[in-house]
């Protein structure tokens, strides 16, 4: 198995360096807007907006799960899709077309960390989820959309509490919180690399210039039972943070994990009727000043 790259362990739709992703990585994000659809249309729909945005800017798109609830909800918009992946940009497109979308939606290859950002407009909406803490100046980043942004313009910064917890506390009945030691040891990874992880936007949005009007934490508990992509989503993800803990994990947790991972064994994790989906989703509304 492939080291799985750390930017793909913990969320939804991300703008990174990366220009080639795997399948595994954009089944990810794409099981994510499955599962959380629902979360990210409330969402939409708490956006302190004073009239319908026209013209949108999805920052950090992924395979297009922010571009495509942004869609339905302003029927009238466009959305300007933006990532580092063409790869993500690719499958996006490709969904919009099939949706008979593509005319409302724009795609922008671009590195959030280059220096010089392309002209995506003058929006009323930018939309960033998951994507923010992948940024290595996230201060320059926040200006950069300040400045882009219309007059009144919304800046709305979508935020996972990290990767989604599906095994109950005391599964597998092996090996007790084996799915809290393997996100301990991937914590201590991303903290490393990723130091704008978990962080409070609220105050580099004020110092960017924003006035922010609003701050919502939903909490995520999906069950799994009638819900077969938790299943998927699962798996997915537990494989991939298998490849980047295998060595720090004890044998047993490691022979634990397998066993979940073994489609074939009556305990995989897909045959498991106790799943869910839990997590927190933080977001903020900001104001251009």
């Amino acid at each position: 198995m492939n080291q799985a790259h750390p930017h793909a362990l913990h969320g939804t739709q991300h703008s990174h360096p990366q220009k080639h992703d795997t399948d595994g990585q954009a089944e990810i994000l794409d099981l994510d807007a499955e599962v959380l659809a629902e979360h990210t249309a409330s969402i939409t729909a708490w956006l302190p907006l004073r009239t319908a945005p026209r013209r949108i800017v999805d920052l950090g798109c992924g395979t297009g799960a922010g571009t495509f609830a942004l869609l339905d909800r302003f029927p009238d918009a466009q959305v300007t899709a933006v990532d580092a992946s063409t790869g993500y940009l690719q499958r996006l497109h490709a969904k919009a077309c099939a949706r008979g979308l593509d005319e409302r939606v724009r795609t922008v290859q671009v590195d959030l960390d280059d220096s010089a950002w392309p002209d995506l407009g003058s929006p009323d909406l930018v939309w960033a989820s998951a994507s923010m803490h992948h940024i290595g100046d996230p201060d320059r980043a926040l200006r950069n959309v300040h400045d882009a942004l219309a007059p009144d313009g919304l800046f709305a910064v979508v935020e996972l509490a990290g990767f989604p917890r599906f095994l109950p506390e005391g599964a597998p009945e092996n090996r007790p919180g084996l799915e809290e030691r393997c996100h301990a040891a991937t914590d201590r990874f991303q903290a490393e690399h990723m130091p704008h992880r978990g962080a409070d936007w609220g105050p580099m949005l004020t110092a960017a210039g924003f006035t922010v009007e609003g701050k919502r934490t939903i909490a995520v508990n999906i069950e799994g039972s009638s819900n077969e992509a938790i299943g998927r989503y699962a798996l997915n993800g537990l494989q991939r943070i298998r490849g980047a803990v295998a060595t720090e994990l004890s044998p047993e947790d490691l022979s634990a994990l397998d066993e979940l991972l073994d489609v074939g064994s009556p305990h995989s994790i897909l045959r498991r009727d106790d799943l869910a989906m839990r997590t927190e989703r933080i977001v903020w509304a900001a104001r251009r000043g």
